[in-house]
């Protein structure tokens, strides 16, 4: 039984004006929640980058029908239902 090897994943897409506009939106200045979909973060700067960028700055992430909802804020964070 042969066992195929994963190639390594595409490196890391920088679009820092992309990155800049998404944590310049007066939602992030107020500790509020922005939404973006998860095929513009994909096409804009690749999935692991943006969870770098949302662990970087302290925030949460949740994913949901192909949307990502971003809780701008370094709280702890509880999943209530």
């Amino acid at each position: 039984m042969q066992h195929s090897v994963r190639p390594p994943p595409p490196p890391l897409r920088a679009n820092n004006s992309w990155v800049n506009a998404l944590f310049t939106a007066k939602a992030v200045e107020t500790g509020g929640v922005i939404r973006r979909s998860v095929r513009s973060v994909e096409r804009e700067i690749g999935r692991d980058a943006f969870e770098a960028e949302i662990r970087r700055r302290g925030f949460h992430a949740m994913e949901i029908a192909g949307q990502y909802i971003i809780l701008c804020n370094t709280g702890q964070m509880r999943v209530v239902c």
